[in-house]
């Protein structure tokens, strides 16, 4: 294999963000100094508003596969889906092994058995405080807090210098599972001196503390103590482990039975007990189909779709599209999350939904977020002191608010800085700068198709939904050259037929004309009588309607 030419500033630390930067997801950074390469997190993002019929996106990892003798191994810091969900599809043409904490890994390993990769990918698990050696690196995984069970933080140890990246991280003094984050620790880095420090900005606009994820179940207890007599359900995320852990606290010293739905959540929290990160007093979980054993005021069901997805079982549910459970009046449906951006709509959506069926719908103040505020962000960079800023994991103004904080806190402006993915930093103890770029890009996943959704599809997919489609078929006599049939018009999604008749068979005439016309002067070729067809039809119909459908000639020889 021929050897890929060396940088000239070889002996530098590049840190290659090749997604997740100015957008929330799809978070994957690739960390390279001389043969070495390891690769921080592999995130998917879900589609936009634009994406028609797109399931979810994930990075473009060109560059890892063209390095590949230099890949070392993913090194994971939790198991969200926009660290994690992009793995089983990276893994088949990036096979190295996975590095991650124990849940993590017992959540990654359930999307490998999915995809059947699991006998083809090596893992390790990795315990907080142990480090791992890996080329020319070595990491070690710090304890923090965040919304999901064994979130680390990481130091990175290079020849140029340590890098420590926070992960998604928040200071939860009062966690409900495990211990607090290991401030000590960062101090002891911060002392050695830190060379960057990448730190998560989501919540850097937002002042003061995030509230310890404690603080919920005492709403919980208010909130089940105001509804004492309806049946309760829980909407949050699927994977904050110890925001169930503390709805099933909340209802086993209110006598209830908890039972949990939806596929995602029902995965995770079997995984979680496999694994002893949450603990569930006896008699307490039930199967669902049992739950009709017990009058409405001894229920809670824990479901997804918090964030008002169509196919959650929460919108079953509130739809009557579900099998076993309809929601209705006398039921109460807690929203225990925020609407994650772009996601208000559907939000509100289901709400109204369920407003309207009679249930009673709380959606305030039963959450916190698992990420630091200003404060704590600031905690972060004193007791590390980087030489250099490096701010992650947030939209450009999230960015922006932490190279603020940064700035404020004693940082030299020239020494932060707010990279784009695909951006090359380089890094050393004398300076830092951006040199050069990488390919990336978003890779879509529709069905089982990876990447064969490009951007012309998309566009085409755009102009379907706006305009519709107009087919013209006929039928060409191969010797003579004559039209023997049609041509044809069907149209969807363009106009009502059976209201337009009028102007359908016009468009036919006008057609019928143009080729004949063509037919009379001897020109039999497709591609000429394609375009008139094109041409004629596109010109009438927008003269008539002002709308330009996809036009499809189909012509065939007989």
């Amino acid at each position: 294999m021929k050897k890929k030419k060396e940088n000239n500033c070889s002996s530098g630390l590049k840190i290659i963000p090749l997604g997740g930067l100015e957008q929330i997801g799809m978070n994957i950074t690739a960390f390279e100094y001389e043969d070495s390469i390891i690769v921080v997190d592999c995130g998917l993002s879900f589609p936009a508003d634009d994406m028609l019929g797109i399931d979810l996106v994930i990075p473009d990892v060109t560059y890892l596969k063209e390095n590949l003798d230099k890949v070392k191994g993913f090194v994971i810091t939790h198991g969200h889906e926009d660290h994690i969900g992009a793995l089983a599809y990276v893994l088949r043409d990036v096979n190295v092994p996975i590095y991650a904490t124990r849940l993590t890994m017992g959540i990654i390993e359930n999307k490998l058995k999915e995809h059947n990769m699991l006998k083809t990918t090596k893992r390790k698990v990795v315990k907080f405080g142990q480090s791992i050696n890996l080329g020319q690196f070595r990491v070690e995984f710090i304890k923090t807090n965040h919304s999901i069970v064994d979130a680390a933080a990481l130091a990175i140890y290079s020849p140029a210098g340590i890098v420590v990246h926070t992960g998604d991280f928040k200071v939860d003094y009062t966690p409900v599972y495990g211990d607090a984050i290991d401030l000590q620790r960062f101090a002891e880095l911060g002392k050695k001196g830190v060379l960057a420090l990448m730190c998560d900005s989501t919540n850097a606009e937002r002042p003061g503390f995030t509230p310890s994820e404690k603080t919920v179940g005492k709403t919980f207890d208010t909130l089940f103590e105001e509804h004492k007599n309806t049946r309760i359900f829980v909407a949050t995320f699927a994977s904050n482990v110890d925001r169930v852990q503390q709805i099933i606290n909340t209802a086993y010293k209110f006598g209830r039975k908890v039972a949990v739905e939806g596929r995602s959540m029902v995965n995770i929290i079997e995984t979680a007990i496999n694994l002893e990160c949450i603990s569930i007093p006896e008699n307490t979980l039930v199967d669902l189909d049992q739950m009709k054993n017990y009058p409405d005021e001894k229920q809670v069901i824990i479901t997804t779709g918090s964030q008002g997805e169509s196919m959650a079982a929460l919108s079953r549910m509130a739809n009557n599209m579900h099998r076993k459970i309809t929601i209705g009046a006398g039921d109460t449906v807690i929203f225990s999350s925020n609407p994650i951006p772009g996601n208000e709509k559907s939000v509100t959506k289901i709400i109204n939904e369920l407003l309207r069926k009679g249930a009673d719908v709380v959606f305030q103040d039963a959450h916190v977020s698992g990420h630091a505020c200003q404060e704590e962000i600031k905690l972060i960079y004193t007791l590390i002191h980087p030489k250099y800023a490096v701010p992650v994991h947030g939209e450009y103004k999230h960015l922006k608010a932490q190279a603020k904080i940064a700035e404020s806190l004693g940082i030299d402006k020239e020494n932060i800085f707010i990279l784009s993915s695909g951006d090359v930093l380089e890094v050393s103890d004398k300076q830092a700068k951006v040199a050069g770029k990488v390919p990336v890009g978003a890779i879509l996943v529709d069905g089982l198709g990876v990447g064969d959704v490009g951007n012309v599809v998309l566009r085409d997919r755009q102009h379907l939904a706006e305009d519709g489609i107009m087919i013209v078929v006929m039928s060409l006599d191969k010797v003579g050259g004559e039209l023997v049939a049609g041509p044809d018009i069907v149209s969807r999604g363009f106009v009502y037929v059976r209201e337009s008749d009028e102007l359908i068979e016009e468009a036919r005439q006008s057609v019928e004309d143009a080729i004949q016309g063509c037919l009379d002067r001897g020109i039999t070729d497709w591609g000429k009588l394609k375009s008139t067809t094109k041409d004629v039809l596109s010109d009438y119909v927008w003269k008539k309607t002002k709308r330009r459908p996809m036009i499809l000639p189909i012509i065939m020889e007989v």
